[in-house]
């Protein structure tokens, strides 16, 4: 999934679709702070008082410069978690947006002599590039021994590079949802599926009852990514999912045949694809869940697979997420149901008391709990209470991905160089295209991936 379609994320209406324990929290519930009685025992990202787990240091008068891609309401919301941690330490913070291309941003600081203290990259690559460049500062004891306590160690390695520790997953996306259309699926008399072969006699039932059962954005390459990765993580296994995404074993792999095969079980059969094949490639990912949900019974499809951010374009459709839009997990391929994320990491790029205390503080559950408490965001730290956000969607996606402890894996694509990953019309993106246009031919997918990839592994 593209880094671009992470920050999208709305604060959702009240419904509760996935499993949640009622009062459930994270971790074993000591570290959430100081609790606000009159907020029904919430964490102060939804009251007036915030919690204080986390000592920092007093830096008067210090000036802090941050930036992250976020504008508008994540801005918004992010800036108060800032002015936060200013009012704690008298620190004097300032936060720029990077614009969509954050390497190109920091390098020209960095060129410049003026890089900002603290930054929030997209991408495992780029910490990984910058670390090699010598542009980032390891993290303090404080900053680890926070790490340590709220996060999993999945999430600590993913922050980390050359054998040291250097970010702190501070937001996250759940990337293994399937959104849909609460009329169809209640019209053609079917419920959630749990299992992949659940899912195909779901879609087939929905395409029996007239309805196109699963809508996909094809024209845009990264969709079809996450299809992959789910099915691959789920079937194939967490040793196997890493192997792949370092390139340590080719695209030509049987577990890649395999994970192609029952892609293609879906992908192969163009009655449960809204528009069949060829218009599944002409399909963008906003009008893929658009057209999932306008016109309520009447829509073109029923189901669209892709992350809590569908939850934007979905309001945007005019469906009430609870009502008209549910969700459930992506479907359990092999033993379990898979859960890949995204996320954005935040580093040091100057030395100083400073930046490292900033990084402390958003490693904390203080930090997690004010963002958390405003909607549109998810966090990765266990131990902060999901009572505190706004309602039972955004508590069942934070929880299905917490509860996933280490076996949670990161868009493979995200971690592949960038020509192999990340660009249209090219390497993944366009093979994974390819096989959409001609599912059988998965041998023909594997040579093409595999080429990429070791072109692209080697530059």
């Amino acid at each position: 999934m593209r880094a671009r379609a992470i920050r999208i994320l709305p604060a959702l209406a009240v419904a509760g679709t996935l499993a949640l324990v009622a009062g459930c929290g994270g971790g074993d519930g000591g570290d959430g702070g100081d609790k606000d009685s009159a907020s029904g025992g919430r964490p102060s990202g939804t009251s007036d008082v915030i919690p204080h787990t986390v000592r920092l240091p007093k830096l008067n008068g210090q000036k802090l410069k941050v930036t992250a891609v976020w504008t508008g309401a994540e801005q918004k919301h992010f800036v108060k978690t800032l002015d936060e941690f200013a009012k704690r330490t008298g620190a004097e913070v300032s936060y720029v947006p990077s614009g969509d291309d954050m390497s190109a941003f920091i390098g020209s600081k960095v060129a410049g002599g003026d890089p900002p203290d603290v930054a929030l990259l997209q991408q495992p690559g780029a910490l990984r590039e910058f670390a090699a460049k010598g542009w980032l500062k390891p993290l303090s004891g404080d900053v680890t021994a926070q790490l340590g306590k709220n996060y999993a160690q999945g999430w600590q390695d993913l922050g980390s590079a050359g054998g040291k520790q250097y970010g702190v997953y501070f937001k996250a996306s759940n990337k293994s949802l399937v959104w849909y259309n609460t009329r169809i699926f209640e019209g053609a008399g079917v419920k959630e599926p749990a299992t992949w072969p659940d899912f195909l006699r779901t879609a087939q039932a929905v395409a029996d009852f007239g309805v196109s059962p699963v809508s996909v954005g094809g024209a845009d390459g990264w969709t079809l990514t996450d299809w992959f990765e789910n099915i691959y993580l789920s079937q194939a296994g967490p040793e196997k999912y890493d192997q792949l995404a370092k390139h340590a074993i080719p695209w030509t792999d049987p577990s890649v045949k395999d994970a192609l095969t029952t892609l293609g079980q879906l992908f192969g059969k163009k009655e449960l694809l809204a528009g069949g094949n060829d218009g599944a490639l002409q399909t963008q990912f906003p009008t893929s869940v658009t057209q999932t949900f306008s016109g309520g019974e009447k829509a073109k499809a029923a189901m669209v697979f892709e992350g809590d951010f569908s939850a934007a374009t979905i309001t945007g459709a005019k469906a009430k997420i609870g009502t008209d839009a549910k969700v459930f997990p992506f479907p359990a391929v092999g033993a379990k149901a898979p859960v890949v994320t995204g996320g954005d990491v935040a580093v040091a790029l100057k030395d100083g008391q400073a930046a490292q205390a900033l990084l402390t503080f958003l490693a904390s559950t203080d930090a997690a709990a004010i963002s958390a408490g405003q909607g549109g965001f998810v966090s990765p730290n266990k131990n902060l209470d999901l009572a505190v956000y706004p309602d039972d969607v955004q508590r069942s996606i934070a929880k299905a991905l917490v509860s996933a402890g280490d076996s949670f894996r990161f868009d493979m694509s995200d971690q592949a160089p960038a020509a192999f990953g990340a660009k249209p019309g090219q390497g993944e993106w366009k093979d994974l295209q390819d096989f959409l246009r001609n599912p059988a031919d998965v041998a023909g997918a594997q040579q093409k991936l595999e080429a990429d990839a070791a072109k692209a592994f080697k530059s």
